[in-house]
């Protein structure tokens, strides 16, 4: 397979996924509709490289136009609405392009002999750690899945969706579940980058109740590097958790930051608990470590230094896009 249609590759993770193709000797068509999340600059440097089309992935009749003229080998599918908050807030963008948009990627798909379909899951769909039965202390693949917001709930219905076109058409699909990534260029409206960007301006950073929930955290380079070898030697119909086995409370997290940036700590808010919030999530990693020899590299702490160094270096790209 050399050759890839990548949706959201203007996306945080999906734009180090096209980097790395480029890199790989791929040829990459990039489908992404441009959201406020979107954003071309992320992969300036191979742009000239790749072949891109503006487009929401519900339109049918365009996609199909695509997978006409570009004939690709695999779809990996990256292109969601993915902030909990803003799920919250209103949940119809999600469920038009998480679970919508989705299905016609799996229709489309259906028609043109694609070789593999990767569907970019999320760890959230198994909802909180602590609500699962047996007193499982990890999600595995087989954990029945239990999402706690309407965001979660779209990207369970999204992973559904795509198992069920696998069983029902034989879409050649595979389901990889990553834990929470974190790394350069991600919109500053999540945890990492929301509190680089406030405290570099002294302005408090927010925390939910007392900052105690725990997060698996998987740096942005090894994540879409787990992607390509479930690409690459992923089996179809097959679930793969992508973790790292590196958990920190959020307080801890946002301590980090503030010490390497120099800052007080008594810059972190706590401010109220949002509705339906998970207390943790954790990965059993080991099927994608035994089925395919895929292991995160990046210890958080080395992750984390280089994630801050970048956005103090790169205050034009955040301050632009915030």
């Amino acid at each position: 397979m050399k050759k890839l249609l990548v949706t959201g590759g203007a996306g945080f993770i999906g734009s180090e996924f096209i980097r790395q193709g480029v890199n790989r000797g791929y040829e990459i068509v990039l489908v992404d509709k441009l959201t406020y999340a979107g954003d071309l600059k992320r992969i300036k440097e191979v742009e000239k490289e790749i072949t891109f089309y503006r487009v929401d992935i519900v339109n049918k009749e365009f996609v199909e136009y695509i997978f006409t003229k570009e004939k690709p080998e695999a779809v990996i599918h990256w292109a969601a609405e993915s902030h909990v908050d803003r799920s919250i807030s209103d949940a119809s963008p999600f469920i038009e392009t998480n679970m919508k948009g989705t299905q016609v990627l799996l229709e489309v798909s259906k028609h043109y002999g694609i070789e593999k379909f990767v569907n970019i899951s999320t760890d959230e769909v198994y909802g909180d750690l602590k609500s699962v039965s047996g007193g499982e202390d990890k999600f595995h693949e087989t954990t029945p899945l239990n999402p706690s917001s309407p965001y979660s709930a779209s990207k369970a219905s999204a992973d559904m969706l795509g198992r069920a076109y696998f069983r029902t058409y034989g879409v050649p699909v595979v389901t990889v579940r990553p834990s929470n990534t974190y790394g350069p260029f991600q919109y500053p409206e999540k945890l990492i980058p929301v509190i680089i960007s406030r405290v570099t301006d002294n302005k408090p950073a927010p925390l939910y109740a007392k900052g105690e929930n725990i997060r698996e955290w998987l740096y942005v380079e090894d994540c879409a590097t787990g992607i390509y070898a479930v690409l690459e030697k992923g089996r179809v119909g097959e679930i793969y958790n992508l973790g790292s086995g590196q958990e920190r409370r959020n307080i801890d997290v946002a301590r980090k930051i503030l010490s390497f940036l120099e800052k007080p700590a008594n810059l972190i808010e706590f401010v109220q608990d949002r509705p339906g919030h998970d207390f943790r999530y954790s990965l059993n990693s080991d099927k994608i470590k035994n089925d395919i020899g895929f292991k995160a590299q990046t210890e958080f702490e080395i992750g984390l230094e280089k994630t801050i160094q970048w956005y103090v270096e790169n205050e034009w790209w955040w301050r632009r896009v915030s």
